[in-house]
């Protein structure tokens, strides 16, 4: 790159560039060009290029390809041919030779000529100059660059590009959170904690600011830059741009002002808030998000981390799906894939996922029906359910009464007065999603046909996973290898992000 930069600095007012091969590892030949803008001096065009080599190792170490754009130079390299048949120019034309008639005064033809010329040239100049200013002058104050990012998945790396992402000062942001105070704190996440701000147009907004210290902060900000930025959907909360300072990672998303859906289900006083058709909204809402993800997004997404603090509430109760740093990418046709890291959060996980590592569309549908199944009860999955001498988790207490034809105990009691058919349906696909056996489980498709129709028949549900007997407090041998794979493998971990912001792939 140093040679082609002597090459190139050296061009005349025509032209200064210059393309180059060399070999490279395994019989590769790297292909690369340098160019500047004609009107550089030759030292000008020299500095600028060297600049843009200086920045190669900062930016690019490792990568088989690096482009550097500059206003007024760019350099180029690549391990394929990228320029077609470059145009040869021909060589200098010799100076004119001077004639006796060279000497002579010009004509008056040629003296109106160039006062035409000058008329001309010297306004549009003008115009051309004031119009680079402006530009400049809008550029310098929109918080708006083109953001490249390189991903690393299954020993496979990709490159992926966000063209004008929404990139915020660090300063903004800064200052539309008071600095961050702890009176603006909504909540601490499993990688950071998440700020109430506010623009100075009156804009609300909530930022996660991921934590420094985390071994998985910079893996989940891609997660969230990448996919968030190219979902759109009245379900899923809605990423308005990103900050990268120095070691400072924040994600700006739309402030949801009612909090997140444990905030009320889970509160002996505040679940009153929500009657019956309000948590039927919720859980259409939550299932039409969650069929986008999986079927209509750009990109194949699985959440792998759906439970009911991950759903945020706007001002009118519609569910919002958050969080969506454990989400991972799959390709159209694929149904399931592995993992060797296990992430989620216990007792919405599907077993094929929480002992195995293997996950689907599937495994959150699984965690769509313990979802549901929240909603209706308005107990916590994880919590024990006293009913007499018993004490069970929510998916044997709700399998146990509706296999004995008692459903009505499953409902929260504040909901005496609801629409029993309702309650009894969601119940019912609640069961369904919960299923053991993966493949009996419904597809999302099948969960929003079933919500919307109630002429449809639905299948009886099989027993769910992770059924604890009461009776007898034995637990299946697949609860105990989920018990023992929690202590023999330690990258299973328990997400703990009560914040409810978010990490997604599109599609």
């Amino acid at each position: 790159m140093r040679n082609l930069t002597k090459e190139a600095a050296s061009g005349d007012s025509r032209r200064k560039f210059a393309l180059g091969t060399t070999p490279s590892p395994d019989f590769q030949t790297t292909y690369a060009y340098v160019q500047c803008t004609p009107d550089l001096t030759t030292e000008e065009c020299s500095n600028c290029l060297n600049d843009a080599i200086s920045e190669i190792p900062g930016c690019c170490t490792g990568k088989a390809g690096v482009n550097v754009l500059k206003p007024s130079c760019r350099i180029r390299f690549d391990p394929y041919s990228f320029l077609g048949p470059t145009l040869k120019l021909d060589p200098d034309a010799p100076p004119p030779s001077t004639s006796p008639s060279s000497n002579n005064p010009p004509s008056q033809g040629n003296t109106n000529t160039s006062r035409t010329i000058i008329a001309i040239a010297v306004p549009v100049a003008g115009v051309v100059l004031l119009l680079g200013f402006i530009c400049i002058y809008l550029r310098l104050r929109k918080p708006r660059k083109h953001f490249e990012i390189h991903r690393e998945e299954d020993d496979h790396e990709d490159e992926i590009s966000i063209a004008e992402s929404l990139q915020f000062n660090f300063d903004t942001i800064r200052v539309a959170t008071d600095d961050f105070s702890d009176s603006n704190k909504l909540g601490q996440g499993g990688f950071g904690a998440v700020y109430r701000g506010q623009f100075p147009n009156g804009e609300l907004i909530a930022v996660k600011r991921l934590s420094r210290d985390s071994g998985q902060g910079d893996i989940e900000f891609k997660n969230e830059v990448l996919l968030v930025a190219k979902l759109q959907h009245r379900n899923l909360v809605r990423l308005l741009g990103f900050c990268l300072e120095g070691r400072e990672r924040l994600l700006v998303y739309e402030f949801v002002p009612n909090k997140s859906l444990d905030y009320f289900i889970f509160d002996p006083i505040k679940k009153a808030q929500l009657d019956w058709q309000r948590r039927y909204k919720i859980i259409g809402g939550i299932a039409r998000g969650l069929l986008y993800l999986h079927e209509d997004s750009r990109l194949r997404i699985i959440h792998r981390d759906l439970k009911a603090s991950n759903i945020l509430l706007d001002e009118e109760m519609h569910p919002k799906i958050s969080d969506f740093g454990m989400a991972r990418l799959v390709f159209v046709d694929q149904t399931q894939a592995n993992t060797n890291r296990i992430v989620g959060t216990f007792g919405y996980m599907a077993p094929e996922y929480a002992i195995y590592g293997q996950f689907s569309a599937k495994s959150d549908v699984f965690s769509f029906g313990v979802l549901v199944l929240e909603i209706v009860s308005g107990q916590k999955n994880s919590g024990n359910i006293h009913r007499g001498e018993n004490v069970e988790d929510l998916l044997s207490f709700t399998w146990r009464n509706w296999r004995e034809g008692r459903t009505t105990n499953i409902m929260d009691p504040t909901l005496n007065n609801s629409s029993q058919n309702e309650i009894m349906r969601c119940i019912h696909i609640g069961l369904l999603c919960v299923q053991e056996n993966v493949a009996a489980r419904p597809t999302m498709a099948s969960v929003a046909l079933m919500l919307n129709s109630n002429s449809l028949t639905l299948p009886v549900p099989s027993e769910p996973a992770f059924v604890v007997d009461s009776r007898t407090g034995s637990v299946p041998d697949m609860l105990s290898s989920e018990h023992n794979s929690r202590e023999t493998n330690r990258s299973i971990q328990e997400s703990v992000n009560e914040a409810s912001i978010t990490e997604p792939y599109p599609r």
